[in-house]
Parts: C-alpha cells; sequence; structure tokens
C-alpha cells in the first residue's frame, strides 16, 4: 500500500437508519465518500425514516427490512444535496420496479407516494 493510504472502510460510516434530522451538509460529506455528488438512500412512507449511505439502494432496503420495515413501504430515491430543495430528489431505483404495487419503472409513478417520499426527506434533511 502506498504511504498515507487509508482503506475507504477506515474513512466513512457504513449506511445508516435516519430517524432524526440531518443537515445537507451531512449529506454533501456522504456523497463525497461514495458517488462525489449523490447518496442513495431508502425511504420507509410509513415509519417517516430512511437509510442511506450505501453503493446500493438493495443494501438500504435490507437494512430497513432488518428494522421491521414492510416492503411495499420502501422506496429508493437519490438525493443530490447541493442541487436547491426542489431539485435535488430523483425517484430512480431498481427497488422500485413492482408490477404487483402498480410500479413497472424505476421511477416512482404514484404521485402520492412521490409525495410522501419528499414529505419524509423533508422532515428528515435540513439546511
Amino acid at each position: 500500500m502506498p504511504p498515507g493510504f487509508v482503506p475507504k472502510a477506515a474513512i466513512f460510516e457504513p449506511m445508516e437508519i435516519i430517524d432524526h434530522a440531518i443537515t445537507k451538509a451531512d449529506l454533501e460529506r456522504m456523497a463525497q465518500g461514495m458517488f462525489g455528488d449523490l447518496v442513495k438512500a431508502v425511504v420507509d412512507v410509513r415509519r417517516g425514516v430512511m437509510a442511506v449511505d450505501a453503493e446500493l439502494h438493495s443494501d438500504e432496503e435490507a437494512l430497513l427490512l432488518e428494522d421491521g420495515s414492510a416492503q411495499t413501504d420502501l422506496w429508493g430515491i437519490n438525493i443530490y444535496p447541493e442541487l436547491a430543495a426542489a431539485e435535488m430528489i430523483e425517484f430512480d431505483s431498481m427497488i422500485n420496479i413492482r408490477p404487483s404495487q402498480g410500479n413497472r419503472s424505476r421511477g416512482v409513478e404514484d404521485p402520492l407516494i412521490r409525495d410522501r417520499i419528499l414529505t419524509v426527506v423533508r422532515s428528515l434533511v435540513s439546511g
């Protein structure tokens, strides 16, 4: 290993469930540690929590399922913390493909579910 090399796992915290307010600056730090400009998140629209900071939405989904969430309540998004609040959420994840729930795309087709996702994110992300 080159001098000064620090493994990524030693620098960044593992994915976590967010059930309290965090800042956009917190999300920006997470983004820099993983993808540079975005943070993957899975939102539980019933419980009002989200899992963040993993390479795959499916890992965050598994974390929430282990924590008591129901599959039907979980939706994957990408958060771009450097963008304005109205533009920072992208509804795009493989976990969103659910024909049994009427969602046949990687997006979130139901406007009521999209609104609920936005409400949860806004309640958990300040600044």
